[in-house]
């Protein structure tokens, strides 16, 4: 059996994979098709069965998708990829630092008069949240988080990293400024805020662990998350993403800590691209699970 693959934008035939039968894979496909042409290796691949419908997954097979002897697939170039573990490490690493360069060495930023000027309690207290909260992302890189997907486009790494680069010195320029104010309400505000970070930090770690454990190690299995014997998973009752509804909480509790405007902005931007984020896995969960529950994507009874 021989599949033809064709362009997706441009309609020009690229290769003929010979070999196939009607019970080979999409995963089959990529494999013939990198024999042919090496610079596309299958994670750079992606196949549909027409040009404007969806991407086709691995474990398709050829049968299911009804392409017969001579029909076609057209190919898309997904362009040079990067492993999922390789962004997160290179995203959070950098914040963690630069952060810690303002709180440790603040003569190199500031001038040399900042080293003698005295340090607030609750810029200290930030410094932990912050460097805590991306010491814990690292940490789940490596030993918590299982990707469906095990690359992304190498561009993303670039992207993501100067969201996340630039907001850590925005927002730790301020914070460990020497003339930064401390929160108007004093230790109430802070320790309150400190509190519902603390609270936020456990919920989101314990989301990631409730999601590890539906996929086994090794697959790409999915299943509808449900609320377990923790009591931090029971926002699943709620909402299809209690991990960045835990994430959003966690740095609008740091804003109200520090009173800090680049903080809350960084919150802003943060909690609006998680809540697309979202929308779109709860999109996927309803059309995928026909016996999907009544919840929210992100925020418990509105969204």
């Amino acid at each position: 059996m021989e599949v033809n693959v064709i362009h997706v934008k441009s309609g020009k035939e690229l290769a003929v994979i010979a070999g196939l039968s009607p019970k080979s894979t999409i995963k089959d496909v990529k494999n013939g098709f990198r024999n042919i042409n090496p610079k596309y290796y299958p994670d750079r691949q992606a196949f549909k069965s027409d040009q404007r419908g969806k991407m086709l997954k691995d474990e398709e097979s050829l049968e299911s998708l009804g392409v017969t002897n001579g029909g076609r697939l057209y190919f898309k170039d997904l362009g040079p990829q990067v492993s999922w573990t390789t962004v997160f490490l290179t995203e959070y690493a950098g914040p963690l630092g630069i952060y810690l360069i303002f709180y440790y060495r603040p003569a190199l930023i500031y001038g040399a008069a900042a080293a003698s000027q005295p340090m607030a309690q609750v810029v200290k207290l930030a410094a932990g949240c912050w460097s805590f909260h991306y010491a814990k992302r690292l940490l789940e890189t490596v030993f918590v988080h299982r990707f469906s997907h095990a690359t992304m486009p190498i561009m993303n790494i670039f992207r993501n990293s100067v969201y996340y680069w630039g907001f850590a010195a925005f927002v730790a320029y301020f914070i460990n400024h020497p003339l930064y104010t401390p929160p108007a309400y004093g230790d109430k505000q802070v320790f309150g805020g400190l509190a519902a970070f603390i609270f936020a930090e456990l919920g989101n770690f314990s989301c990631h662990v409730l999601f590890r454990n539906l996929r086994p190690a090794g697959s790409k299995v999915r299943k509808i998350p449900k609320a377990d014997m923790n009591p931090f998973t029971w926002l699943f009752k709620f909402v299809s993403c209690p991990n960045y509804t835990y994430e959003s909480l966690a740095w609008i509790s740091f804003t109200v800590m520090t009173q800090c405007l680049p903080a809350g902005l960084f919150c802003l931007a943060g909690s609006w691209q998680m809540l697309q984020w979202a929308q779109g896995k709860h999109r996927n969960y309803r059309k995928e699970f026909k016996d999907y529950p009544s919840r929210k994507a992100m925020i418990p009874f509105l969204l």
